[in-house]
């Protein structure tokens, strides 16, 4: 074989996904389709499989909490298939690998939304200094609307 004949490498371990904590897709996990886009092109849509799809099963994903996978089932929505899989598609940009870098750019935001651990809400009360404060005002307020009807009875 001729060097330009070669057959294309498999991607390395290293070129998967990798977010910070560990959290990581393999490729071995990744399945890419490849479709005709929608949308103004020309003959470019006509003819070129440009548009991107990107499958990868929750369970696969390497690192991430039981609450982050919770929160990442919570937020994908209709990119879960049925068979727990997130769904991605991306056909913004005429090029097959343009679209599917925003695939995997996708899933990478929806991955470190779904590791931020939200803040727990503290229940506040206002101040008894506060509240005195709202009922002084009503108070006044009260009075001024009192004294403009006090001609009109």
């Amino acid at each position: 074989m001729t060097p330009l004949n070669l057959p294309p490498s498999p991607p390395s371990e290293d070129d998967a996904i990798a977010l910070p904590g560990g959290v990581r897709v393999p490729w071995a996990v990744v399945r890419f389709q490849f479709a005709r886009s929608s949308g103004p092109g020309g003959q470019n849509v006509n003819k070129v499989s440009t548009k991107a799809e990107l499958w990868v099963a929750v369970s696969d994903i390497v690192g991430l909490s039981e609450r982050a996978v919770a929160r990442l089932r919570a937020s994908a929505g209709q990119r879960l298939t049925r068979l727990d899989e997130l769904h991605v598609a991306s056909d913004e940009h005429r090029s097959q690998q343009m679209n599917k870098q925003e695939a995997m750019d996708r899933v990478r935001a929806m991955l470190l939304a779904a590791m931020h651990e939200p803040k727990k809400r503290r229940k506040t009360k206002p101040s008894r200094g506060a509240m005195q404060r709202r009922l002084n005002a009503k108070k006044i307020r009260g009075a001024t609307k009192a004294m403009r009807r006090g001609g009109a009875d």
